[in-house]
C-alpha cells in the first residue's frame, strides 16, 4: 500500500488497529495523548517522497482530497483493486481527541482551494453537524453523484438508522457508512447459568428486556447471588440517551423527554441497590470487570461488535477459551436498541470531483457484493483488520457472512448484531449530543451520589446547557 499523510498541528495517530478496534481507542481511552494545539494547519504530503502515489491527474490540477480521522485505508485498498482510476488522492488525516479534524475539516470546507475536501469522514457524534446542521450546505446528496440510491440501499438492506443519520432537511441521502455499530448486551454465560439455569441468548434477552423495568429486575435477580450487572451505572447512560425517542433540541430548545429522565432513575437504583461496582467506563476499574477482578464479578456490558472483538477481547485476561473469562461470553438484543459510533462518508458539492469519487462511495457504502469493502470487512478479508471479522452496515452481508467468535463460545455474533441493529434509532441525533450527554451524566453522579436533589441537578444541568451551548430549556 502507498501511504499519504499530512499532519494536524504536532500530532498523527496511526492507529494499531483498524475498523471498529480503533473505536474503543476514540472513546474517551487513556492511551491516546491529544494534540496540544487547537490550530487547523495542514501540511502536505512530500510528492517527492516514495511513499507518495504518484498516478497523474489526468486533469493537470490538483489531487483528489480525502480527509480521514481513521479507517484511511480504505483508500488505499480501492486504488489497488481498482488501479486504472484515473486519479491521484490524497489523504488527509488528523488527530481527534479534542476535536482539530473538525476544525481542519470545517475550514477546509469553507475555504476550499487547494486543500478542499472533496470527501470526508464523519464520526457519529457530529454526523448531524454535516447532515442537516451548522455545515450541512456542503454535502451532496448521493443521488447527484449518479448512484442509483434507492436501489441500492434496498439491494444491500443498509440498516434503517444509518440511512436516517445520512439523510438531509430535504430527505436525501448525503452519507452512509461501512461499519455495523448496532449494540447489543454482552454477557457472561456462567454467570447467567449460575442465575437462571442457562446462557441461551434467546432466553437472556427476555431477561434484560426488553425495557429497563425487566434490566432492573434481574439486577436484583443478579445481586442475590452476588453478581453486578454491570460495572457501573455510567454503563447504561449510552444505550439510553441513543435509544430515546426524541432529540435533546426541538426547535432550539432543549427538551428533557421522559425516557431521557429515566436515567436518573435507573441510576439511582443501580447505586442505591448495590447492583454495580461503581465504576466508571474506560478506566482500569471498568476494564478489571471484565476479568473478574472486581467487587463483584460483571455480568455484562453493553456495546457493538467491536466492544467484543477489541475491548472484552483485550482485557478479559486470557487469549484462548479457558484463560480468563475468554470464551464465556455471548450477546443478545439489548433492552432498547441503540448504536454505538461509526463513520458516515460525505461528498463535498463544492468538489470538482464528485463524478470520479462516485463508485469509491458506491464502493464503501453501498456494495453488497463479495468485491465491495463490506464483504472483506465482515468476512475477514480486508487486510488493515489482520483477519478480525467485524460488523458492517448491509444487513444482506451481514446474513450472508458467519463470524463465529470463540470469544463468545462459538457463538455467530453477526445474527444478534443484525437483529440489534434494525432496533436503532437515528432520528433523535443533535449536532449538541457529546456535550450534552456529558453533561446529562455529571448531573445524574450528582443526584444519584446524593450531593445534590433531583431539581437542582436538573436545574444546573440546563443551566449549564445554555451557559455552554447557548441552548434554553424549553
Amino acid at each position: 500500500m502507498k501511504h499519504i499523510t499530512v499532519l494536524l498541528a504536532i500530532s498523527l495517530i496511526l492507529l494499531p488497529i483498524a475498523g471498529c478496534g480503533s473505536a474503543n481507542e476514540r472513546l474517551n481511552s487513556p492511551d491516546i495523548s491529544p494534540a496540544s494545539e487547537n490550530t487547523a494547519t495542514v501540511q502536505p504530503a512530500d510528492e517527492t517522497d516514495e511513499n507518495v502515489s504518484q498516478t497523474p491527474d489526468t486533469r493537470g490540477k490538483r489531487a483528489i482530497n480525502a480527509y480521514f480521522f481513521d479507517d484511511y485505508e480504505i483508500i488505499y485498498r480501492y486504488q489497488e483493486l481498482h488501479p486504472d482510476f484515473p486519479y491521484r488522492i490524497m489523504i488527509y488525516s488528523f488527530s481527534t481527541t479534542d476535536g482539530n479534524y473538525y476544525v481542519a475539516l470545517d475550514e477546509g470546507l469553507r475555504e476550499g482551494g487547494k486543500y478542499i475536501p472533496d470527501i470526508y469522514a464523519v464520526e457519529s457524534s457530529y454526523v448531524e453537524k454535516y447532515a442537516r446542521g451548522d455545515m450541512a450546505q456542503y454535502a451532496v446528496p448521493y443521488r447527484d453523484l449518479g448512484i442509483d440510491v434507492d436501489t441500492l440501499i434496498k439491494e444491500a438492506d443498509i440498516y434503517q438508522y444509518v440511512i436516517d443519520m445520512g439523510t438531509n432537511s430535504d430527505g436525501q441521502v448525503v452519507a452512509l457508512g461501512y461499519q455495523g455499530t448496532g449494540g447489543a448486551f454482552i454477557y457472561r454465560r456462567s454467570i447467567a447459568k449460575s442465575v437462571w439455569g442457562t446462557d441461551n441468548p434467546e432466553i437472556i434477552k427476555n431477561k434484560i428486556g426488553p425495557g429497563w423495568d425487566r434490566f432492573l429486575k434481574a439486577a436484583e435477580e443478579l445481586k442475590k447471588k452476588g453478581y453486578a450487572i454491570v460495572s457501573g451505572y455510567d454503563d447504561v447512560l449510552h444505550p439510553m440517551m441513543a435509544s430515546a425517542e426524541n432529540p435533546w433540541v426541538i426547535d432550539g430548545k432543549l427538551i428533557i423527554g421522559p425516557d431521557r429522565e429515566a436515567f436518573f432513575d435507573v441510576a439511582k437504583q443501580l447505586h442505591d441497590n448495590g447492583y454495580t461496582n461503581n465504576t466508571e467506563t474506560w478506566t482500569e476499574d471498568w476494564y478489571n470487570g471484565m476479568k473478574d477482578a472486581g467487587p463483584k464479578k460483571v455480568f455484562g456490558y453493553f456495546g457493538a461488535s467491536w466492544t467484543v472483538s477489541y475491548v472484552i477481547r483485550y482485557n478479559c485476561g486470557g487469549e484462548k477459551p479457558g484463560e480468563g473469562t475468554y470464551g464465556d461470553w455471548a450477546v443478545c438484543e439489548p433492552p432498547a436498541g441503540f448504536f454505538w459510533t461509526g463513520i458516515w462518508i460525505f461528498v463535498n458539492k463544492n468538489s470538482e470531483y464528485k463524478e470520479a469519487v462516485a463508485d469509491l462511495i458506491r464502493w464503501i457504502t453501498l456494495d453488497s457484493s463479495e468485491e465491495g469493502l463490506q464483504y472483506s470487512w465482515a468476512s475477514g478479508t480486508y487486510p488493515a483488520n489482520k483477519s478480525v471479522k467485524d460488523a458492517v452496515v448491509s444487513g444482506k452481508i451481514m446474513r450472508k457472512v458467519s463470524c463465529e467468535s470463540d470469544i463468545l463460545g462459538g457463538q455467530n455474533m453477526f445474527k444478534v448484531f443484525d437483529r440489534a441493529a434494525r432496533l436503532a434509532n437515528g432520528k433523535n441525533a443533535t449536532q449538541y449530543d457529546e456535550s450534552i450527554n456529558t453533561y446529562w451524566l455529571g448531573a445524574a453522579r450528582e443526584y444519584v451520589e446524593g450531593k445534590k436533589t433531583r431539581e437542582q441537578a436538573i436545574l444546573d444541568f440546563k443551566n449549564q446547557v445554555k451557559e455552554q451551548l447557548g441552548i434554553a430549556a424549553d
